[in-house]
């Protein structure tokens, strides 16, 4: 009879923590990406991605690097796609118009930089490059 109590209140204890415990993975996001995981939703790529991994990484010129940010162009190189820290919804869509060599959108700009680089400039002020 003991044995039955003890291990009853046993299980019933690990179910208890058990539902305390966070799920991995349980913090996706409206598109489905896992934030915990690092991935953020690309609204070029239309797809979860990790800004980390991707080729064109600017390092934030206040904080000497501190901060990073990523960018991701479309096929056409007309849009690109600028994650930023302080960007309300994780991005900004840049657009090009013609053959210009500047990608804009509320106050971001986006230039070409030395031979294989690129600058973010904000209000005409360089914060990434």
């Amino acid at each position: 009879m003991k044995k039955t109590i003890l291990l009853s209140a046993m299980f019933l204890g690990t179910l208890v923590f058990a539902q305390k415990t966070p799920v991995l993975g349980g913090d996706r996001d409206a598109h489905g990406c896992i934030g915990s995981a690092g991935y953020t939703y690309s609204q070029i790529k239309k797809d979860c991605v990790r800004t980390f991994e991707q080729k064109i990484k600017l390092k934030e010129v206040s904080t000497n690097g501190d901060y990073m940010a990523a960018v991701i162009f479309s096929k056409d190189m007309k849009k690109a796609e600028v994650f930023v820290k302080d960007a309300e919804g994780g991005s900004v869509i840049l657009t090009r118009a013609g053959k210009a060599k500047a990608w804009k959108n509320e106050g971001y700009v986006l230039v070409p930089f030395k031979k294989s680089g690129y600058q973010l400039k904000k209000d005409n002020v360089v914060i990434y490059q």
